[in-house]
Parts: structure tokens; C-alpha cells; sequence
């Protein structure tokens, strides 16, 4: 047997899941200690946990597909400048949480337009998609992601800025008497919280923002949920990309345009 049949190339999934799993270790194993920050402005750190976490999804990516380029969160880009696959790498959603000894917290990683993976690293889940299905693996064992908005539980990004503000806050949903009268409003302050709304943990998630596809800490979030089958479209219902307005994912298209009705109504309260 040659060594390419004994020892075959692993999918982009295989690479995205071991990736964040390696990520996941190193913040599990980190978590609790006192660790050095680095200051980005603005009220925004990394701690040490997010670079050792970044480096180790680095090492795992370098050995798997080293002619790919990567975006990482703290690192910036690395690789083939040329290259037409890039990996987005997200080591630690939800720093502020971690920082203060929340469990809130994801790695993610993604293969622009491809494959992509996030893990929780304190509940041991592991999230991906090949761009077609999209499963959670738990215990070894992987099952497929199954959105339903029976928990009527909407995670909303409260964190600033707030791009699209006045004409549409998410905030603005809080006040709402008709969400309050449908919803329950979570705010987790982590794109775990996509992942969720993919595997029925949550009906909807809505941020404001920009043009989120390319972003290192949504890009595979959303790609997990439009493999497991849920509404993704911007906070305005129109579809994401260039010139995008933040992300609204909905397990299913009534969650969806329902939340699409109440962002936009803006009358009196």
C-alpha cells in the first residue's frame, strides 16, 4: 500500500474541525489563570490565550494546507499572497467573557466559501459544515445540525458600533412590545451564538455591522447555518455580501420575517 493510500489527505472539513479543536485546547487549558493582555484601543484586548490559541490553529493549518493564505484575528495575514483559498481564524470569541471567567466563548475557523468549524471549547461541541451539510460532533460521535425556533431564545450583538443606527439598531428590538411578546432576548457577546441558532439552541441571531462574509469572527458561523438550512440575509433582508448590513439568521423563514417586520417598524412604542 503507498503511503498516499495509508495515509490520505485530509477534506477542508477534517482540517477546519482539527484546527478548532486545537484552538479549543489551548483555551480550555488556559482558562482561569492570570494572563497577560495585549491592549487594541477602544476597550478592545487579545489575551495570551487568544495568541497561543491562534498559533495552534496556525501549526495545524501550515502542516495540512500550506500553499492556502490566512487571516488570523491577532496575527493578521500569513501564506502565499496569490493564493485563491484563504482561512479566517477567529482563535477566541468572546475575550471580554473569558477574560472575566465566562464560559461564553468560540474558535472559529473558515475556508473562505468553503468548509468551516467552531467549537465550543468548554461544552466539548464541535460545529462544521463542508458547505453543504452542516453537523455537530459531540463525544466522537457527529450528528446533523437541526435549527427550529421552538426556544423562541434570539441572541442580539449589543456591542458598539452601530453602523446602521438610527434608522436600524438592533438594541431597538429590546423595546419592541412585539418581541418581547414572541421572543426572549439573550445577549451571549459571542458568535457561538450562530452556531446555536444552526443546531435549534437558539431561533435567531442579529448583529448590525457591515458586510460580515469575510469577517474572521461570522464567516463561519454563517456558513453553518446556511448548510443546516436556516434563513441568513442581512438586518435589512437583503442578501449578504458587498454592501451588506449585518447578519440576521433565522431558523426558518416565519422566525425570519418576522424579526425582518419588527427591525423595520419604526413606530411608536
Amino acid at each position: 500500500m503507498s503511503d498516499a493510500a495509508a495515509n490520505p489527505e485530509p477534506t477542508d472539513l477534517q482540517v477546519a474541525m482539527t484546527a478548532v479543536s486545537a484552538g479549543a485546547d489551548v483555551v480550555r487549558a488556559l482558562y482561569g489563570r492570570s494572563l497577560g493582555r495585549v491592549d487594541k484601543g477602544a476597550g478592545d484586548f487579545a489575551t495570551e490565550a487568544d495568541i497561543a490559541a491562534e498559533e495552534a490553529i496556525l501549526a495545524v493549518l501550515s502542516a495540512s494546507r500550506p500553499q492556502d493564505s490566512v487571516l488570523g484575528e491577532e496575527s493578521g495575514r500569513r501564506g502565499a499572497a496569490d493564493s485563491t483559498r484563504r482561512w479566517l481564524v477567529d482563535p477566541l470569541c468572546g475575550t471580554l467573557n473569558y477574560a472575566v471567567g465566562n464560559m461564553l466563548a468560540a474558535v472559529n475557523v473558515a475556508l473562505a466559501g468553503g468548509a468551516a468549524a467552531v467549537a465550543d471549547p468548554f461544552s466539548g461541541e464541535v460545529f462544521g459544515t463542508d458547505g453543504v451539510t452542516a453537523i455537530v460532533r459531540r463525544d466522537g460521535v457527529d450528528a446533523p445540525l437541526s435549527p427550529t425556533s421552538a426556544t423562541t431564545l434570539v441572541d442580539l450583538n449589543l456591542d458598539p458600533p452601530f453602523p446602521s443606527a438610527p434608522g436600524l439598531r438592533a438594541v431597538d428590538l429590546l423595546a419592541h412590545p412585539g418581541f418581547v411578546a414572541e421572543f426572549r432576548p439573550r445577549v451571549v457577546s459571542t458568535t457561538l451564538a450562530l452556531a446555536w441558532v444552526a443546531a435549534g439552541k437558539r431561533a435567531a441571531y442579529v448583529t448590525d455591522g457591515g458586510d460580515l462574509t469575510g469577517s474572521v469572527h461570522f464567516a463561519a458561523g454563517i456558513a453553518l447555518c446556511r448548510a443546516a438550512g436556516c434563513v441568513v440575509t442581512g438586518i435589512d433582508g437583503a442578501p449578504l455580501g458587498e454592501g451588506g448590513r449585518g447578519v440576521l439568521a433565522a431558523a426558518d423563514a416565519a422566525t425570519h420575517a418576522r424579526l425582518i417586520e419588527l427591525i423595520a417598524d419604526r413606530g411608536p412604542r
